[in-house]
């Protein structure tokens, strides 16, 4: 009877598989289960909302009808070893939803055996991975390439680099790598703020890219240095070529970020496999020796590589090294560096009517060094501003000493670096040497060079601005040798120009320098300045520039710079030398 069967019917499997249905109908992962002969018995809703069939066009179906083509054959046969042989299998496989569009799934495939041991069914689950394999692929992406300009990083540049050179070693080819610094960046992010320098390197990337080959790589290494690498080249030509492209690309046209026009000129150092090094090292190594050799020879060009590089960044490292050092041992009773002072004549009555501030450097190694040297790497090497700043202090207590000498009426000029005037406090500084000294602004010039006044044109006008309401005289130093723009200088609170000695050394024979001399002493006086000529060696050039019509000169023919002592009695003894 019925009534019978059921009475006597285990309550304990009844409720066992009800609950068992409703967990696989209501399972979060979608199930799949066929028959022995994978015929598909079952689904559940996870299943169908996943792969987008409904149970009813699918049951009675074979799983092939998901395969999205992307597995081989050899795949689905290992599968079905190993669900025979140790009955299960794991893995990822790609199937195809009901659109057609194709997915990658975590699948799992059990065997289920009777009580005779025989596979009766086959049970599989699976899920949606797509999500955690883009999440995978972002970081492999994040870490091979460089968020801010989406180049390739470093360490994608180092693998890379190293397949070309295996390549190029097989077919006895060359590559050749350029390591890429823009000039003066620091600059940008200094007075404009890091976000306008991280856009100029987005648009600096974007036209590295635009530059090469698809096949050549470009890379950012970090901060504003570039690489890129050419495989498979011809010759050196065909880099100089490109290089020769890139400065210009880089440099002759403005990147327009927001409301400024900014320019980024490149060093390009330039390494070549297997002449200039055989391994990733090797060749980076040699790039970037030849990219310094780039920037000491002006910045904004390209340098190959050469051995006798290697020694030269020697001595530029001992300098620099030795530089820090020097720096660093500066007390009140002691200094490695000291001043000179080169007198500033003017051409009206022959009187000695100002001073400039040198300094001078001497190492107990590298000897008496050079001020175009120690200069310039103070500059690159971000030295500058303590180095200005003691030579700004040495100067203002020299000129105490003189004024307690008895001389008087004299202007010692000094020179400020384009890292000092970077910051907004110089002129409280100013204000507060020249207190300490009881000095005034009239004892004192200040001498920024012209490519310093068109770096961050806003801050340098404010400065300087304050510096002429102070009643400081101001001047513009080795005029005529970068490149201004005399719009912008007209508007500056400068009293004087300094013509560069470059133009008054061959003004005797070069008639160019005669014309630039005279066009630009014309320009200062149309302009209201006073004409300073450096670097006047011979009684000539004197009567040269004085027919001219400058106003003050400065040389060997007066004078070379003297120590304090020496200027002191060059001073007391000076005759006069007048038209």
């Amino acid at each position: 009877m019925p009534g019978t069967a059921l009475a006597n019917t285990n309550p304990a499997s009844e409720l066992s598989a009800a609950v068992l249905q409703r967990i696989f109908l209501q399972c979060s992962e979608a199930v799949l289960i066929t028959d022995r002969n994978n015929c598909i018995v079952a689904v559940n809703a996870a299943f169908s909302e996943m792969s987008g069939y409904p149970a009813e066009e699918v049951i009675g179906g074979n799983p092939r009808m998901f395969a999205s083509g992307r597995n081989e054959p050899a795949f689905y046969a290992s599968m079905w070893r190993a669900i025979n042989e140790q009955g299960v299998w794991s893995g990822e496989i790609w199937d195809r939803r009901k659109d057609g569009q194709l997915y990658p799934i975590w699948l799992t495939v059990s065997a289920v055996t009777d009580n005779t041991g025989e596979v009766s069914n086959y049970v599989a689950t699976f899920t949606d991975i797509g999500e955690r394999i883009e999440a995978t692929q972002q970081l492999l992406h994040l870490a091979y390439h460089d968020p801010l300009t989406l180049l390739p990083n470093r360490l994608a540049f180092e693998s890379q680099l190293e397949l070309a050179i295996r390549s190029c070693e097989r077919d006895h080819k060359q590559v050749a790598l350029m390591l890429i610094d823009l000039d003066h960046f620091k600059t940008v992010n200094d007075t404009l703020g890091h976000a306008t320098g991280d856009e100029l390197l987005k648009s600096v990337a974007i036209r590295l890219r635009d530059c090469v080959r698809a096949s050549d790589i470009v890379a950012r290494l970090g901060g504003d240095e570039f690489v890129v690498v050419l495989p498979d080249i011809d010759s050196a030509m065909t880099v100089a070529t490109l290089a020769g492209k890139v400065q210009h690309r880089l440099a002759d046209h403005s990147h327009q970020i927001g409301v400024h026009s900014l320019y980024a000129t490149p060093s390009i150092g330039i390494s070549i496999y297997p002449g200039d090094g055989r391994d990733r090292e090797t060749l980076l190594r040699n790039a970037d020796v030849a990219m310094y050799h780039a920037k000491d020879r002006g910045r904004n060009n390209y340098q190959f590589y050469a051995s006798r590089m290697n020694e030269a960044a020697g001595e530029r490292l001992q300098m620099e090294n030795a530089l820090r050092q020097a720096l660093a041992s500066i007390t009140p009773e002691h200094s490695p560096f000291s001043l000179h002072f080169q007198p500033q004549i003017n051409v009206a009555d022959g009187r000695v009517v100002g001073l400039e501030a040198l300094a001078r450097w001497h190492d107990p190694v590298l000897g008496q060094v050079p001020p175009d040297r120690f200069i310039r790497i103070a500059e690159d090497s971000g030295l500058m501003q303590p180095l200005g700043d003691w030579v700004f202090w040495e100067t203002c207590r020299h000129i105490r000493r003189f004024r307690e000498a008895g001389l008087s009426g004299l202007r010692v000029a000094v020179n400020i670096s384009a890292q000092q005037l970077r910051h907004e406090a110089l002129p409280m500084l100013v204000r507060g040497v020249l207190a300490c000294y009881d000095l005034t602004p009239q004892d004192l010039e200040l001498e920024i060079t012209e490519s310093t006044a068109m770096q961050n044109p806003d801050l340098t006008l404010a400065i300087l601005n304050q510096f002429s309401d102070m009643g400081i005289v101001l001047a513009i130093d080795d005029f005529g040798t970068g490149y201004s723009s005399l719009a912008y200088l007209k508007h500056l609170p400068i009293h004087r120009l300094k013509l560069d000695r470059s133009f008054v050394k061959d003004i005797e024979t070069d008639a160019n320098d005669a014309a630039i001399c005279s066009a630009t002493v014309a320009l200062g006086h149309n302009l209201g300045l006073e004409l300073v000529a450096e670097g006047v060696e011979t009684d000539i050039q004197r009567e040269f520039l004085t027919r001219l019509g400058c106003d003050v000169l400065q040389g060997f023919f007066y004078s070379k710079p003297l120590p304090a002592d020496q200027i002191i009695e060059y001073l007391r003894h000076f005759q006069p030398v007048t038209p």
